[in-house]
């Protein structure tokens, strides 16, 4: 075959395949025949290729099938599109799926909590072993604890807290699959919250203890329960898979629950905001709890409303099939 003569003859089709793979946009007529011009210039490759595939002319044409190929199968749906799904449908189907296990992992912190407060208030030893003298009690009672959320500008409080808090969440999320990591985690933060506040009830202070531990703690704490929960979901998928192997299960709950993570980190900015700037601010404390609680009541109708409306349509957080990829079927 003369490859001179056979450039000659269909480099028009070649370059008008390169014209319409370089363009924006493509009406209807425009994309049905790049899809001709796709199939033909495929065909001449096949025809190049069996008389010289490692010429000049067989590396141009499949640089061109690239360029085109990537054209029509490379299109993404647009940011504000993806943006939607993962707030409307992805993110609130999530937290959806592991609302009665986060439930659950939360009355657990508390019956702890409230079992460490109990001890510390009632047994002699307890609050000198944890925070040292009386006089540094009491330094911790009417100063400290106050004033651990005042100490710093709000801002970078804020931002120092919504940065501890959202590592925190993820780790309990991508070591969950250990059992281990979110109970220790769990564990950690009810014995810090049982010896405050069984210290400042035994100091007749805990009135000031929910004061300023509730209007952002209502909301952190319920992450760091979610965080939890999702973790363990994760273990239970390697330690129960079903009728799926232990890496699908373990992949399709990771890619489900890693969604959950990062909406974490968003409820999490929110919270921290709470606490930077409204924990330590002058309102009256029933105010302060209050913006606390309409975060609170705001996080559970958008996972009870819109998660459960996408749960139902069949969505439970995972990525779409074109980003996970087919599954093979097993026996």
């Amino acid at each position: 075959m003369d490859m001179e003569a056979f450039s000659a003859v269909h480099a028009p089709d070649w370059l008008r395949l390169d014209e319409l793979a370089a363009r924006r946009r493509l009406s209807g007529e425009e994309a049905d025949e790049l899809l001709r011009l796709y199939q033909r210039a495929s065909a001449h490759l096949s025809m190049v290729r069996s008389v010289a595939p490692e010429g000049a002319l067989s590396a141009a044409l499949s640089t061109r099938l690239s360029r085109a190929r990537t054209r029509f199968t490379g299109a993404r749906s647009n940011v504000a599109e993806d943006l939607a799904y993962f707030f409307v449908v992805a993110l609130p189907a999530g937290f959806y799926r592991v609302r009665w296990l986060t439930v659950a992992v939360g009355a657990a912190f508390i019956a702890v909590s409230w079992l460490f407060g109990i001890w510390a208030a009632n047994t002699p030893g307890v609050i000198a072993a944890a925070l040292g003298s009386d006089a540094e009690v009491r330094r911790y009672v009417e100063e400290d604890f106050a004033g651990y959320y005042s100490e710093n500008p709000a801002a970078s409080f804020a931002g120092q807290v919504w940065t501890n808090n959202a590592w925190i969440a993820l780790q309990a999320v991508a070591f969950g699959i250990t059992g281990i990591w979110g109970p220790f985690i769990l564990y950690q933060n009810a014995l810090n919250v049982g010896i405050a506040a069984g210290t400042m009830a035994a100091y007749g202070k805990l009135d000031v203890f929910f004061s300023y531990i509730l209007p952002h703690g209502l909301m952190e704490l319920t992450a760091v329960f979610i965080a939890v929960a999702a973790g363990l979901r994760i273990f239970w998928a390697w330690v129960a898979p079903g009728r799926r192997t232990r890496a699908v299960s373990v992949a399709a709950e990771g890619r489900s629950l890693f969604t959950v993570a990062l909406g974490l980190v968003i409820v999490l900015f929110l919270s921290g905001l709470v606490e930077g700037f409204v924990t330590a601010s002058p309102l009256p404390a029933w105010l302060r709890i209050g913006i606390g609680a309409v975060l609170f009541c705001a996080y559970w109708a958008y996972t009870l409303v819109l998660g459960g409306r996408a749960y139902r349509m069949g969505h439970r957080g995972d990525l779409s099939r074109r980003d996970s990829g087919d599954v093979l079927r097993t026996a």
